[in-house]
């Protein structure tokens, strides 16, 4: 499975250099709780989620709007507080720790894929692409570059500035600065969204292919049965709780499984 109730605990120290036990989640969240709002108004967004996803699988988190995938996903990937619970990536317990802690572990094991890319306008493609190798103080690989650009057909945009492209490329450039770092975690929210189909199959199957040959492990938000269908394993949420996983999915079983939570 992707995604099971977690379990094990977390040292504290962050560190690229060190080797995970194989059993041990590349991300895990234990009894999350998040809400929003005060009183009437209070909204639980999580309540009481468990879930752990092993190294080199990759999860579709589906569910109805409003039924808590974005937060768990923020949440996890330590851009957002939990109000209880803990939350560890690899070994490194992240929950209450300062501010400064929680930046490096995501610079060293975490990767994003944000629905509104959130590119730098005054970089190229190809400085956006570079800049958390940059930032980390590591050597930017000229080749492993050209080799995703090239897969994401944008190898050719490299030179122009954000503002020059258009909202499928400029999804296409985060999802390369998102995988040029090989981090062990991926979170992607709606990486397909802004994509013609040929090229969301396409990065579908090189988010595929980082999970099954490269053992990075990705977390991806989505609505489409299709996106989902090549996931390993789809974790469903309603109401800020689980309500169900598939593994195996495939286009049909997703659509069932999304009719019954009235989607």
């Amino acid at each position: 499975m992707s995604a099971t109730t977690a379990h094990g605990s977390g040292a504290d120290a962050p560190g690229p250099q060190r080797t995970l036990p194989e059993a041990m989640p590349a991300v895990q969240g234990r009894a999350l709780h998040k809400t929003y709002g005060e009183g009437e108004r209070v909204v639980r967004a999580l309540d009481n989620v468990s879930v752990a996803f092993p190294r080199g699988s990759f999860t579709a988190i589906m569910g109805p709007s409003g039924s808590g995938k974005s937060t768990l996903m923020h949440c996890l990937a330590g851009l957002d507080s939990v109000d209880s619970g803990d939350v560890i990536i690899g070994d490194a317990m992240i929950t209450g720790r300062p501010d400064k802690y929680v930046t490096e572990v995501r610079r060293d094991h975490v990767g994003f894929i944000f629905q509104s890319f959130n590119l730098l306008p005054t970089l190229t493609a190809e400085q956006n692409i570079a800049l958390p190798l940059e930032l980390a103080g590591r050597r930017v690989d000229e080749q492993r570059l050209a080799e995703i650009a090239g897969a994401l057909n944008i190898a050719d945009r490299l030179s122009h500035l954000p503002g020059q492209l258009s909202g499928g490329q400029q999804q296409r450039v985060a999802v390369a600065r998102a995988l040029i770092s090989q981090p062990d975690v991926l979170f992607a929210d709606e990486p397909t969204g802004a994509l013609d189909s040929r090229t969301g199959q396409q990065l579908l199957t090189i988010l595929r292919n980082a999970a099954r040959e490269g053992g990075q492990t990705i977390a991806m938000v989505t609505h489409d049965p299709i996106a989902a269908s090549y996931a390993d394993h789809v974790l469903l949420l309603s109401d800020g709780r689980i309500a169900g996983q598939i593994p195996n999915p495939t286009v049909d079983s997703v659509v069932d499984a999304m009719r019954g939570l009235g989607v």
